[in-house]
């Protein structure tokens, strides 16, 4: 079974002005729109002759025994029915319910995988003029590509509770972020593939890493499946026309794998994060283990809070006196607890796919400042992009701008 791993992983999210939380330290390192044809769920189908068992939810991964999380409990479908946990909301039942899917065909090693030659999309990918002289216009078309973003009401609905600033104390979501996500969602493959990678990771900051060989084999896997998409593929063409990357395929999947995978220190452990991690699985700091960092991303924040180890405590006012979000909104910046750490401000794009979120922020790194100031459909944002050195990103998230 080389090349297999069973299971689902972890979530994340957000953060925003003022939070200085993730400004990483400095220091160098050592060292006509069509859907996705071939499905996750239509492959995974496939697969069941291979006589793999097992899922995530039955066997956690070493690394959970130091994210000082309780001992789960599941039952014989895979329902977390019990955990000693900081949040005490409850999901509709409907969501604790994870089935034992069948993950072994997106865990196979890229050579064996079930290629996507079929897929064909009608949508063009190459920059414009008008877009590689503007960043704004750039980060525009990729929104527009992002064919996998998830439909508020269709696909999942969030309950936003009330509103409070930053500063202020206090519980003001009596019920989860989550009402409910579609069962197909972490099915489709570049979100199943990238929720392989979730449980990689110690959640304490300056603890070394140990990455296996099954490990690496779920990075390469997870940019081969996204290099298929229309938002890496615009990424890929837009920095080839800039002259800062190989036109040669393999060699841009290896120069992502090594920008978002790739060790560095963090603090003061050797070894002991990466851009991925950071970004959008989160990691826990402090000297009382109190403050979370990173932790940018919306599935993330899904799956830990479906566990129990997410408390949402509400969104933070939007800086436009009056507004309010709502079920609809993607861009959303809230406050909530880690395991009992402190994420107290933070912004999260909803719904977008992990293949736009990765070459947005590739994007903004590559050719983009501290500061970027764009366009994300109807949202305008400051995407944060902190260097650590000349080829590593310490940090990377948006925030809201209005």
């Amino acid at each position: 079974m080389e090349g297999l791993i069973n299971g689902l992983a972890e979530v994340a999210i957000g953060f925003v002005a003022g939070d200085r939380d993730d400004q990483p330290e400095r220091q160098s390192s050592p060292g006509g729109e069509k859907r996705y044809i071939s499905t996750w769920a239509e492959e995974a189908e496939q697969e069941s002759s291979l006589g793999h068992k097992a899922s995530f939810w039955d066997s956690l991964k070493k690394k959970e025994d130091l994210a000082h999380v309780k001992e789960e409990k599941t039952d014989g479908d895979g329902e977390v029915v019990g955990q000693g946990s900081h949040n005490k909301k409850r999901h509709p039942s409907a969501l604790y319910k994870v089935l034992k899917l069948k993950w072994q065909m997106f865990k196979l090693l890229p050579s064996d995988q079930i290629q996507h030659n079929a897929v064909h999309y009608d949508v063009d990918t190459q920059p414009s003029i008008k877009e590689l002289s503007s960043l704004s216009e750039a980060c525009s078309k990729l929104w527009e590509l992002d064919l996998n973003r998830l439909v508020p009401g269709k696909d999942y609905e969030i309950d936003c509770g009330e509103g409070k600033k930053a500063h202020q104390k206090g519980d003001m979501a009596p019920e989860s972020l989550f009402k409910w996500l579609g069962d197909d969602v972490l099915r489709r493959s570049t979100y199943a593939r990238f929720c392989s990678l979730l449980d990689n990771y110690f959640p304490e900051e300056g603890i070394t890493e140990d990455v296996t060989p099954e490990e690496i084999e779920e990075q390469t896997a997870f940019i081969e499946e996204i290099f298929r998409t229309p938002p890496i593929n615009y990424l890929h063409k837009y920095l080839v026309e800039k002259g800062l990357v190989s036109g040669n395929s393999e060699e841009f999947k290896k120069k992502l794998n090594h920008l978002w995978f790739d060790l560095y220190s963090r603090g003061g452990g050797y070894d002991s994060s990466s851009a991925f991690e950071h970004v959008f699985v989160g990691e826990i700091k402090g000297r009382k283990g109190n403050v979370v960092s990173g932790f940018h991303n919306w599935i993330q924040f899904y799956l830990e809070e479906a566990k129990g180890n997410v408390d949402y405590q509400g969104y933070i006012f939007p800086r436009k006196h009056g507004e309010h979000p709502d079920s609809e909104t993607q861009l959303l910046t809230i406050q909530f607890k880690w395991n009992g750490a402190l994420k107290s401000v933070s912004t999260t794009l909803i719904g977008v796919s992990p293949e736009f979120e990765v070459a947005l922020y590739t994007l903004c790194f590559f050719v983009g400042k501290e500061d970027n100031h764009v366009r994300l459909g109807p949202y305008s944002v400051n995407i944060k992009c902190y260097h650590l050195g000349r080829d590593k990103i310490g940090s990377a998230f948006p925030i809201a701008e209005c």
